[in-house]
């Protein structure tokens, strides 16, 4: 059934435009490059995904008659048009920085998602909930593993992911709500929808990183494929349980705890100067959000 949570704050949209440099580097962790191109190729999904949630989630708004809850799908849609917006400008960038091989793979995306719009709402629904919940997991890792993941990178593309994270933990339940609101009786619907949204973009994003490993000749290295091997088993182990909680009949996304560090980026980013790009120090080891005010 629909939990409904009176008295939610509206979500915010941060127009971020994240200025990266035309000559950044793909490998943007230089201690930890296959972790590197794991987010590139999941950054690769984000302009074929986020706009298949974002027409699925606007296709219920005819069909709700909650205000609370037609407003969180609007807020849901302003944040992941400004997701999908930065991710394809750094994608962009990827390609053309010595990656036009990525555009075979985003050719492939744009296909799959293309297919996908075809399926009836209550899949896409469900698989929009699914890949949704699966970012819960996603957030708690990359937040409360900060350091290891992200320490000594790019501030620039730590800030960029950090952020993103932040908001998917703020519209973490709209997806799931939007499910339990049309189609309350539907819960094995929603559980092939969970496995189905969390294992197609591990895929998709699987292809981009290999498709950028081989490029830099990495691909058939062992010490390169036992790095990266370690870090999606790091990835299993810290994130997947979230998924698997999630498929008990009883689960909500609010009955998840955030990271404290949410609150506390949230806060930092309420006091910057407008217009100003948030920079994380991660020279810091603690990764704390206080941010760099420069552009």
């Amino acid at each position: 059934m629909y939990h409904d949570i009176k008295n939610r704050p509206e979500l915010v949209v941060r127009k971020i435009p994240f200025a990266f440099s035309e000559c950044f580097k793909a490998i943007w962790n230089p201690s930890k490059p296959e972790w590197s191109h794991m987010v590139n190729g999941a950054s690769l999904t984000m302009p074929y995904l986020e706009p298949f949630l974002i027409r699925t989630v606007r296709e219920t708004i005819k069909l709700i008659k909650i205000d609370q809850l037609k407003a969180d799908a609007k807020g849901f849609m302003a944040q992941e048009g400004q997701h999908f917006i930065n991710h394809q400008r750094y994608n962009d960038l990827l390609k053309a920085n010595g990656y036009q091989c990525l555009q075979n793979v985003e050719d492939q995306m744009k296909q799959e998602f293309t297919a996908m719009q075809s399926k009836d709402l209550q899949w896409r629904l469900a698989y929009t909930a699914g890949f949704e919940t699966m970012t819960v997991g996603m957030t708690e890792w990359l937040i409360n593993d900060r350091k290891y993941l992200f320490g000594g990178a790019d501030p620039l593309v730590a800030s960029f992911i950090l952020w993103h994270m932040v908001e998917e933990t703020e519209h973490k339940n709209v997806a799931f709500d939007l499910y339990q609101y049309l189609y309350p009786e539907g819960y094995f619907r929603r559980l092939y929808g969970l496995f189905k949204g969390s294992t197609h973009i591990a895929i998709l994003s699987r292809r981009g990183y290999k498709t950028m490993l081989e490029q830099d000749g990495k691909w058939n290295t062992i010490s390169s494929r036992l790095r990266l091997y370690a870090m999606v088993t790091r990835f299993c182990f810290k994130a997947m349980p979230a998924v698997f909680k999630a498929a008990l009949p009883d689960y909500h996304p609010s009955k998840v705890k955030d990271p404290s560090w949410v609150a506390k980026y949230v806060e930092t980013y309420t006091h910057l100067e407008q217009g100003k790009i948030p920079l994380l120090d991660t020279s810091d080891p603690e990764i704390a959000p206080r941010f760099n005010p420069s552009t």
